[in-house]
């Protein structure tokens, strides 16, 4: 798992580290030195601590203008034993929710188990935002990770499934990703069963 760095092409237009409106503002960041871990498994520097100490992400891009941030996420998602959706909504999204950030977007093909627990935070979540036309997406789940997420009725307040996943999200640019995810939360087109056809 050390290997695996959070998605680093769109640093020239967009650091976490940078934004003053980040809750990682001012972060730095070590090439050489591993301190967090999930479980023993020691995770690549780049990625955030933000109070799970089995879920880590990065803020990969956000557009306060537009009001969506894209996150990318490694690890196992807790809810059962960890309450991670507390400490996602309390110390990231909270905050970006201040800033103007409605939408958002989820990378999870690292997550590599979640585990269900109460859906209060995700429904708090999906309150603090519908009125602003906000929206939340999970892209490129694993299956089991997708099944676990439906057993626990979470389709009530975010966006996943088999419309979300095998996207190839690498070569584009924020902007499209986001504007085709918006038609698709939104019905304008059903789904993109061959990834992003629509943006060639």
């Amino acid at each position: 798992m050390q290997d695996i760095e959070p998605y680093y092409r769109w640093r020239d237009d967009y650091v976490a580290a940078e934004d003053v409106n980040s809750p990682f503002y001012g972060r730095e960041y070590s090439e050489f030195y591993y301190v967090n871990k999930i479980y023993n498994f020691y995770i690549h520097p780049q990625w955030d601590f933000f109070g799970s100490h089995t879920l880590y992400l990065k803020v990969l891009f956000a557009d306060y203008d537009e009001g969506y941030a894209i996150i990318e996420m490694i690890g196992e998602w807790n809810d059962c034993l960890y309450d991670d959706s507390i400490f996602l909504k309390r110390d990231l999204i909270d905050f970006m929710i201040e800033k103007g950030i409605y939408r958002y977007i989820f990378i999870c093909e690292n997550v590599l188990n979640f585990h269900s627990g109460d859906n209060d935070y995700y429904e708090e979540w999906y309150e603090d935002i519908k009125d602003e036309d906000g929206w939340i997406v999970m892209i490129n789940t694993l299956q089991h990770v997708y099944e676990e997420m439906k057993d626990n009725k979470l389709q009530y307040y975010l966006n996943f499934g088999l419309e979300f996943n095998n996207i190839n999200w690498r070569p584009y640019k924020p902007a499209d990703i986001y504007q085709i995810l918006d038609k698709m939360v939104n019905g304008k087109i059903v789904q993109l069963p061959q990834g992003w056809d629509l943006l060639e």
